[in-house]
């Protein structure tokens, strides 16, 4: 499973140690009032501001756009709860409607597309006999970036809804820890307080999210090789 080797844990926390980094810069410059002013404002739009948001972030899903600025934008601007319901919707529609298009719409030009991938390949062949299995674990462990893998999943024979579902369930530890963490960072600029409950949430979910990955690779390492 050459493959799969590269964890991708270090991603997300270089992510998070850049964005530390960014933000203690930006105090000089008043990000802490920017991010306030910003809060004021989509509260200020109400319901149409959290649809707005929706809407630009499926359009970069479906634009195969990296979703994590977005994700850590919304921890800002929503907080923790209304943050994740955000993200989680906007990301499992946008990888609904990558899904619908390369099934319905685009599948000769994403299917010459995708085919070069050897990941792609084992994908394909996995998925006629553990659908909704391999839709979770590469959730948790994604074979292809999660744009790309989107699409991926529209070429294969998992049914729509089993994508859907799981894709939703297993997409929502990663979403939680970016939007928390965010969050957590975002008061402490804004406000300057650490929410030390939030920050404890987060470090649960963490530690929720590295089990639920070790047990995932695990699955494929054993899944993978049926498809050589």
């Amino acid at each position: 499973m050459t493959e799969n080797k590269e964890p991708s844990l270090w991603r997300p926390l270089a992510l998070f140690a850049a964005l530390v980094v960014a933000i203690w810069l930006a105090k000089h410059f008043g990000a802490g009032e920017w991010i306030s002013r910003l809060r004021d404002h989509i509260e200020e739009l109400g319901i149409a501001g959290i649809f707005v948001f929706i809407a630009v972030y499926v359009v970069g899903v479906v634009a195969v756009l990296p979703g994590s600025a977005l994700t850590l934008i919304a921890g800002a601007l929503f907080g923790p709860v209304l943050g994740i319901v955000v993200v989680s919707v906007a990301s499992t529609v946008g990888a609904c409607f990558a899904f619908l298009i390369a099934r319905y719409f685009a599948r000769e030009s994403v299917s010459a597309w995708l085919n070069k991938s050897e990941r792609f390949r084992k994908l394909d062949k996995l998925t006629e006999t553990h659908g909704s299995t391999i839709v979770a674990l590469t959730r948790l462990v994604p074979i292809l970036p999660f744009n790309l893998l989107n699409y991926a999943f529209g070429l294969t024979r998992v049914p729509f809804w089993t994508y859907l579902f799981w894709s939703w369930v297993c997409m929502l530890p990663a979403t939680a820890i970016y939007v928390i963490g965010m969050d957590v960072v975002a008061s402490a600029l804004a406000e300057g307080r650490v929410s030390w409950s939030l920050a404890g949430l987060l470090a649960v979910i963490a530690a929720l999210f590295a089990t639920l990955y070790r047990f995932a690779r695990k699955k494929l390492a054993t899944q993978l090789p049926e498809s050589n």
